[in-house]
């Protein structure tokens, strides 16, 4: 007699409620990291300190290990691990290939599908791990980069929340990871704006960070320097994405899917004796 196992997608990671509120404390500080030249009363210390970018990016690292410690303890085997070090090594070794050239950075593609068949879990640690490994790498090591780890772990994370995992497949499932994946390249260089905007001062006056100024003035003034500056380096990011999910996207998701199953995540561990009966699981 032969037992018939569910399509149900296997995940690395299940997030228990140590790691979710990890995820929702660290996130809330990181979008406050992010966001304080916007968030900061023009009357706070805050709004004028020069000191605060530096504050964040000190922090934020060790934040970061914090939630990577807690997912560590709550949900990664030495199988997870193992995977977790194979992609992170492989998006690492991705992101030069561009060398951020006009935004070509093709390691996006596969943090975003990643992220979709191993789960939100899995997705936050290797995105931030495969940033941190990718900045070695390329020595693009300074204040910026625990910015960047966390933004790519939400990129990532993303995907693993996106709906439909055991029910949406083929050619929808691949042009929603498309969609996506476009969405979420303009939205991390967008958002990496803010972590480099406050530092240019008067510099570059019509779009620069003016301590203090309403919200509204500011906000403008941000859109005008995304514009100028990035807008050039995120739609080709986010072409480049939407390319290679749709070429690469189907034969990837099914090797992933085919690691995962052989790697057995979600099958209970039973100890048996000599005549095969089970002893405790």
């Amino acid at each position: 007699m032969t037992a018939t196992v569910p399509d149900r997608q296997a995940r690395a990671v299940r997030l228990g409620p140590r790691s979710v509120a990890a995820l929702a404390l660290v996130s809330a500080i990181g979008l406050a990291a992010f966001g304080w030249p916007l968030l900061a009363d023009s009357a706070s210390g805050l709004a004028h300190s020069k000191d605060a970018p530096w504050l964040f990016a000190a922090l934020l690292p060790l934040l970061l290990a914090v939630v990577v410690a807690t997912i560590a303890d709550t949900g990664l085997d030495a199988k997870a691990i193992a995977m977790l070090g194979v992609l992170a090594a492989a998006g690492a070794a991705l992101r030069p290939l561009g060398a951020g050239t006009a935004g070509i950075e093709p390691m996006f593609f596969l943090m975003v599908l990643a992220g979709r068949v191993l789960g939100p879990g899995f997705g936050f640690v290797l995105g931030s791990l495969a940033m941190f490994a990718s900045a070695l790498l390329t020595g693009g090591v300074g204040p910026w980069m625990p910015f960047q780890m966390l933004a790519m772990g939400w990129v990532s994370m993303g995907a693993g929340l996106l709906p439909g995992p055991d029910r949406l497949r083929g050619r929808r499932e691949v042009a929603l990871l498309a969609a996506y994946g476009a969405v979420a390249s303009v939205a991390y260089g967008t958002i990496m704006n803010l972590q480099g905007w406050p530092y240019i001062g008067a510099l570059v006056s019509g779009v620069a960070f003016v301590p203090g100024d309403p919200l509204t003035d500011n906000l403008g003034r941000f859109v005008a320097y995304c514009l100028a500056t990035s807008l050039g380096w995120d739609l080709p990011r986010a072409l480049v994405t939407v390319v290679a999910t749709l070429t690469l996207g189907p034969a990837v998701l099914r090797a992933l899917r085919r690691a995962t199953r052989r790697a057995a995540f979600d099958a209970p561990v039973v100890f048996r004796d000599a005549a095969g009966d089970a002893l405790h699981k």
